[in-house]
């Protein structure tokens, strides 16, 4: 279901707090429009809860990106609000991270409804579209990717096209 043996745990929630840094991860932090854009430029250091914070002078933001790559390369993009919390997820790279740890209490509906599209037929990427969450997730071996958002809990004027 999108969940392969031998993920690496990446422990953040959809619609909670953002992971702890794993061991061997690194962790780059960007707030602000096209943040997602720009979120590799330059690493920053973590507390100990292994949030990070940036900001521009002079402007005000609407969310911030933690992207943590995982000692196996693959990285996790968390999208928080400014009371810094996870409101969507994407992610890259050679192996799929666990799902259920970053969908969380999202898990189950994500699992049911790719349940369902495979019960009618449906072949392919694990997609969910419902009013309450968006998850789509694909890929192949040594490529693997996908977002996922709660649309009730996007800031005002963020575009779901941000989050990548």
């Amino acid at each position: 279901m999108g969940v392969l043996g031998g993920a690496q745990t990446a422990s953040a929630a959809l619609g909670g707090a953002p992971m702890s840094t794993p061991s061997g991860a690194s962790v780059n932090t960007t707030s602000g429009p096209g943040a997602a854009s720009s979120v590799a430029r330059q690493a920053t250091q973590s507390t100990p809860s292994g949030i990070s914070s940036a900001s521009s002078a002079g402007t005000s933001t609407a969310y911030t990106v933690r992207e943590t790559t995982l000692a196996n390369g693959t990285a996790v993009r968390e999208y928080l609000t400014t009371a810094g919390t996870v409101f969507a997820v994407a992610w890259s790279g050679p192996q799929m991270p666990d799902l259920s740890a970053l969908l969380g209490s999202y898990f189950p509906q994500y699992v049911a409804g790719v349940q369902a599209s495979r019960a009618k037929g449906v072949r392919g990427p694990g997609a969910v579209e419902n009013s309450g969450l968006v998850v789509h997730s694909g890929g192949h071996m040594g490529a693997f990717s996908g977002q996922a958002w709660l649309p009730q809990a996007l800031p005002a004027g963020f575009s779901t096209s941000d989050i990548q």
